[in-house]
């Protein structure tokens, strides 16, 4: 694959249109004024059908469930670029968009569908994937970001037929709106064991829970339109019934099902970089046809054009890291860890250098919120943080070439 097809464009064309007439008019009120995003999302859903669609894709993946069948791995999907092209196009006007959808249908009810029983798909997952419910994945605390697993200290204690939970999580997508939280705890057994070897559990939460509490949303540097708050439980009680699979030894360990959702979650990284790149290189070669310097266009001076070049050679390459992506996927090849690391390491600095190189070409123009390009900088930047640090993606890859 070197280029979308036809059917591909036809779909772009139809998003882009979306975006365009229902997204960048409604973008102050997200970006300035704390307005949620969920309402613009369950639009798009309505306009394109997708609750359809997530209903369909449910009921074959509850009934495979209940036939006790599991897609292997490396099992060939329909079109993943069905998926990428609303990536990329929403992330060239509010990257923070796809976050929140993307945890919320993606995230959170794919770990559901992935781990839970029949029962559990049915009480929860579905209203997640038609955005009739709002989802977080909470797995991330004060003091274990990078080491996620090995430095949870959020527990959950037996107590007869229950679980008690305790702890805090952070900086969750949808935390403060959301209606359902799948979380992540240390099991508490008393043995004294090593806390970071004790097993992982996930669990589903429920709005209102008695001592659960959601923050207000955080204020933060970019993606405004992703609210992210804390989680904090005191003896939140929740039975067996909460707990994904039913059991403690339920298929697929919770440390297992959080390292397949961070595999997922870096490749689609790269189709949210491409989307910021291909709007700040438009913006940046729109902006330098038409800006004149002593008596001609900005784009006849070297050191412009050298970043345009730039930002057309990022722009490329993050592209066809994203086909890549889609032509394995559909012949059923899965990318290994240090593969999807090495993919999201570089689209995202590769999204950051653009941005900001866009910011430099329309100079004081660039600072301005009016333009937008500060805005795509301001998101693309947590693109070198979130589902795994920089420098995380380096020790991934770099122990994958090392490895005897």
């Amino acid at each position: 694959m070197y280029e979308w097809s036809e059917e591909h464009r036809a779909i772009i064309d139809v998003v882009r249109r979306f975006v365009d007439e229902e997204i960048r008019p409604h973008l102050d009120d997200i970006e300035h004024h704390g307005v949620a995003p969920y309402d613009i999302l369950r639009k798009m859903f309505e306009v394109f059908g997708l609750s359809e669609v997530a209903r369909d894709t449910f009921e074959r993946l509850y009934q495979r469930k209940v036939a006790g069948e599991t897609a292997p791995s490396g099992s060939r999907a329909q079109d993943p670029a069905l998926t990428l092209i609303p990536t990329v196009e929403l992330c060239r006007v509010s990257p923070g968009l796809v976050t929140s959808l993307g945890v919320s249908t993606g995230l959170a009810a794919g770990t559901i569908n992935k781990l839970g029983t029949p029962e559990q798909m049915r009480r929860w997952a579905l209203d997640l994937m038609t955005l009739e419910k709002i989802g977080a994945w909470a797995i991330t605390e004060p003091d274990s970001g990078s080491d996620a697993l090995g430095g949870m200290r959020t527990s959950a204690r037996r107590d007869g037929e229950e679980y008690v939970l305790n702890g805090q999580k952070t900086w969750i997508t949808n935390g403060p709106y959301a209606d359902t939280i799948v979380l992540y705890a240390k099991l508490d057994e008393g043995d004294g064991a090593d806390v970071r070897q004790r097993k992982v559990l996930t669990f589903v939460l429920d709005r209102g829970m008695d001592g659960l509490e959601q923050s207000a949303p955080m204020r933060k540097m970019g993606q405004h339109g992703s609210p992210t708050g804390d989680v904090f439980l005191h003896d939140v009680r929740v039975g067996r019934d909460r707990l994904l699979g039913g059991t403690e030894g339920a298929p697929g360990s919770g440390r297992a099902s959080a390292r397949d959702n961070f595999v997922a979650e870096r490749a689609g990284v790269a189709a949210m970089a491409l989307g910021i790149i291909e709007e700040c290189e438009r913006i940046a070669i729109d902006y330098a046809k038409h800006r004149v310097l002593w008596d001609k266009p900005i784009a006849e001076f070297q050191l412009i054009q050298l970043k345009l070049a730039n930002m057309e050679v990022a722009r490329v390459n993050v592209r066809n890291l994203v086909f890549s992506h889609i032509e394995r996927s559909k012949a059923g090849v899965s990318a290994s860890f240090a593969e999807a690391s090495a993919m999201k390491l570089y689209a995202a600095q590769a999204a950051c250098q653009v941005a900001d190189d866009a910011i430099q070409v329309l100079g004081g123009n660039g600072y301005i919120a009016e333009y937008r390009v500060e805005q795509l900088s301001r998101d693309a930047r947590v693109l070198r943080i979130y589902a795994g640090t920089d420098e995380m993606q380096v020790v991934a890859v770099a122990k994958d070439l090392l490895r005897d």
